[in-house]
């Protein structure tokens, strides 16, 4: 490293370093899986209730509507890449710094990752206000979809900020172990959107009718509230990693998150990247009906990938902690176990949502025969998949909290771009039906998971960060 390590270890003087009563401490038992899985599974679960009711309400708006919502989310995904590259980086330090004893370090790398993402959030959301038809035109949709979903866009864009706060400053608490705050956060962020929602698409008691967009606008005054919450209870030292207003900016620290985050950032352009394709390929050659499907059949499942997020944070906490404790067969443990019980969970409820298909995906769609076959088609494809998406969830995740980030973007690279994309394209140029573009993703679970369940065995991941580039005090 080129700065010396003493550089500048100036702190906050009001900030208080120490790790409360309640904080996992070197040496001490570090918290179990289910102890940060469990919460972050009802915090996400949360929003998906909020997502279904959202797909009910832009339901009953028609197939349009929906394709619509679809392009939106997905556009503004892929806006997001940046935020979770610094994300991965931030879950990856803190975790080591928090697992060394070294809690300082780990209120730096926040207040740096905080700085980052915001940076990078205000320069994206400007594009998203400025551009959002070019982003929402490559799926191939008709003008009134295309309209729907630009304006959806455009909004998603003017709240990109608010989005950033919760995203930072939520994974750098579940990386100290501080998985609850997160939770009650993202369950008062939903209360807020719910009627908000109600009001927006519909023009209730007054409000202005704005279907999709008042989603998007619903969801942005939501994650607002919950931003403005957590910066506020953060620069009032309420939590264990503490706001520090000196001491952050150094090259090292934000060279290794950067270093980390990029592939993150790199495999989440490539994850979109891919997914453009795919739909794409589905808006051009089988509809709209077909597109709203599988936006629908998505949200169905969501509850099974719910799950595997939470297995996904608690594997990443985790495998930093016990490799900044030294403990590198700890890490190893925790990933496997983490890997384990979201391929029986998720597998369980993909099982579920098959068995419920029918009946779920009609309440949701109303009359639209079409669309609730495709659905149905979909579900099926994907339900059965769960346990190989539990692997990518859990497995991915361990590694990118050992810093291993360059990895899963090759896994995702090869299944996504190479298997996925490839076998649809395949399916539509031989004139196939619908059924086999969607069943192009067996094949990219399969690869992506066989790559990072090898990886994972090798230990390669172990020595990817050493533990003195985050001791630099």
């Amino acid at each position: 490293m080129d700065d010396s390590p003493t550089s500048d270890v100036e702190t906050d003087p009001g900030a208080d370093l120490e790790p409360t009563s309640q904080e996992v401490v070197p040496g001490s038992e570090r918290p179990s899986i289910m102890a940060l899985a469990f919460p972050a599974i009802l915090g996400n679960l949360s929003y998906t209730v909020v997502g279904l009711v959202q797909t009910k309400f832009i339901g009953e708006l028609g197939a349009e509507a929906l394709a619509a919502m679809g392009v939106g989310q997905r556009v503004f995904f892929a806006m997001q890449a940046v935020l979770m590259a610094v994300s991965a980086g931030t879950t990856a330090l803190v975790a080591r710094a928090w697992g060394a004893g070294n809690y300082e370090e780990a209120s730096r790398v926040t207040m740096a990752s905080l700085v980052l993402a915001g940076a990078f959030a205000l320069f994206v959301g400007i594009l998203g206000v400025a551009f959002p038809g070019p982003a929402a035109s490559v799926f191939g949709l008709d003008p009134v979809t295309l309209e729907l979903a630009a304006n959806q866009i455009r909004w998603f864009s003017a709240f990109n900020i608010a989005f950033a706060l919760n995203f930072i400053l939520s994974a750098a608490l579940r990386a100290s172990g501080d998985a609850w705050t997160p939770l009650w956060i993202s369950i008062g962020v939903n209360l807020i959107n719910v009627p908000l929602l109600y009001l927006f698409v519909f023009g209730a008691y007054g409000f202005p009718e704005m279907g999709v967009t008042g989603a998007a606008i619903a969801a942005g005054i939501a994650f607002s509230v919950g931003g403005l919450v957590l910066l506020w209870l953060w620069i009032g030292q309420k939590f264990r990693v503490k706001h520090v207003s000196g001491g952050w900016w150094r090259r090292d620290r934000l060279k290794r998150l950067l270093d980390i985050g990029y592939p993150a950032a790199v495999e989440q352009l490539v994850f979109q990247f891919g997914f453009f394709i795919f739909l794409m390929l589905i808006g051009r050659y089988y509809g709209t009906e077909a597109f709203a499907a599988y936006n629908v059949g998505t949200t169905l499942l969501m509850v099974c990938m719910t799950v595997g997020f939470g297995f996904s944070i608690a594997g990443a906490t985790l495998v930093g902690q016990n490799l900044g404790a030294n403990d590198a067969d700890g890490a190893a443990r925790a990933g496997w176990r983490s890997g384990g019980l979201a391929v029986l969970s998720m597998g369980a409820l993909g099982l579920l949502v098959i068995f419920f298909a029918e009946e779920m995906a009609t309440f949701f769609i109303g009359d639209e025969p079409l669309t609730i076959e495709y659905t149905l088609q979909f579900v099926y494809i994907l339900g059965a998949m769960m346990p190989l998406l539990a692997v990518e969830f859990a497995i991915g995740g361990a590694l990118r909290g050992a810093g291993d980030t360059r990895f899963p973007l090759m896994a995702t690279f090869i299944g996504l771009i190479g298997v996925r994309c490839g076998l649809a394209a395949l399916a539509t140029y031989l004139g196939l039906p619908v059924f086999w573009v969607y069943a192009a993703l067996i094949g990219d679970y399969v690869v992506k998971g066989s790559l990072l369940i090898w990886r994972f065995y090798s230990g390669r991941w172990k020595t990817i960060v050493r533990n003195d580039d985050v001791a630099f005090d």
